[in-house]
């Protein structure tokens, strides 16, 4: 029997495999990201501008009667307003695929973004530090008969964080990609490893530590307010400041273990472009930044919808009322003594009034 293998083994011609398997882009998912993500920013800067614009304003008339947690929520609202300013630059980043704004721009839009982080982390930590103190304690970091305190540690605050942005003004800049130019950090020309020290003291002293903190005070305050009978807790103070760092975990945290987990599969080396792992963690950190940003235009709605001084002050602006409230602008209890149990004020009362009853009285 005879078997012609011509047809099979005469074919001479050569195939390209790759044709068939070339890596072709979701252009539908990418042109979703352009229009979700600039709506998205737009968005967070109109609602975030008029919250944080109305948030100074009422603070700027009230400067002569600040509280201790005025100063704190003047100092939030400074650093949510430097960032929304630049998501204008971030909305047109994300719709054009590109940067177009120079390197000036670049440095000032990553340094900010990474400032109001730190600041808002730090200033949350010193908040929670102090009802700690005054819940668990009975000791008081700040005082109403000393705010310079206050102003102190929010300076401090600011100083570290513009300290554990100097990588980003040094190392910024807007370079040539594939697709154009992008924002991004340039370590090429230098012989240490920056970015990988630089991404260490991001997740150290920018993350954990603070974090830590908040955690550890948070959980003190909840313990020892369960320790204590429902009629002497005043949790209203305690219900904002909960909120307010449930609600900025809530927008950041995915955005840093996103940044963890770029470190720990880029470890020192630059990221290539090439392969699609690379694509689906730069989208990542895209949405998720996008989703830290919201944070800062949900700050003046909490003060809002828990705050009544906050809403009372603000209704009063808008429809040009003179009669306006007293007091803290959104009570954080920042600087208050805390409430004494009431088991222990009728321990201590039981005693004297015994010694009282023994005491004869004097006889005229």
């Amino acid at each position: 029997m005879d078997v012609d293998l011509g047809g099979f083994l005469g074919q001479n011609g050569t195939y390209d495999y790759d044709k068939d398997y070339e890596y072709k882009p979701d252009d539908e998912s990418e042109g979703s990201r352009a229009v979700l993500i600039p709506l998205l920013y737009s968005a967070v800067m109109v609602v975030g501008q008029l919250g944080n614009v109305l948030l100074l304003v009422i603070l700027t008339q009230k400067r002569k009667s600040w509280t201790i947690s005025d100063i704190f929520i003047l100092h939030l609202g400074v650093s949510d307003a430097l960032l929304l300013a630049t998501l204008p630059l971030r909305a047109v980043q994300a719709a054009e695929h590109g940067w177009r704004f120079g390197t000036e721009l670049c440095k000032i839009s990553g340094a900010v973004f990474n400032i109001n982080f730190y600041c808002g982390i730090f200033l949350l930590a010193c908040i929670s530090v102090d009802r700690c103190l005054s819940i668990v304690h009975n000791k008081q970091l700040f005082t109403h008969n000393r705010p310079a305190r206050a102003h102190l540690s929010c300076l401090v605050a600011w100083f570290i964080s513009l300290i554990l942005t100097i990588p980003d003004w040094i190392f910024l800049t807007a370079a040539n990609d594939e697709k154009g130019d992008v924002c991004r950090s340039d370590y090429s020309q230098s012989e240490t490893d920056w970015r990988l020290l630089s991404r260490l003291r991001h997740h150290t002293l920018g993350l954990l530590l603070p974090a830590a903190v908040l955690i550890f005070c948070c959980v003190r305050i909840l313990l020892r307010l369960q320790q204590r009978p429902k009629s002497s807790q005043k949790p209203t103070d305690i219900m904002v400041l909960l909120l307010l760092v449930g609600v900025f975990f809530l927008c950041w945290v995915p955005y840093n273990i996103t940044l963890i987990v770029d470190t720990f599969r880029n470890g020192s080396k630059e990221p290539q472009d090439g392969s699609s792992g690379e694509g689906s963690l730069k989208t990542a950190l895209m949405v998720t930044a996008a989703l830290g940003c919201v944070h800062a235009c949900l700050r003046p709605l909490l003060y809002f919808g828990l705050c009544d001084n906050f809403r009372k002050r603000a209704v009063a602006l808008l429809t040009c009322a003179t009669d306006e409230p007293k007091g803290s602008l959104c009570e954080l209890g920042v600087g208050e003594e805390a409430r004494p149990d009431q088991s222990q004020e009728v321990q201590e009362i039981k005693p004297m009034t015994s010694v009282e009853q023994q005491v004869p009285s004097p006889q005229c």
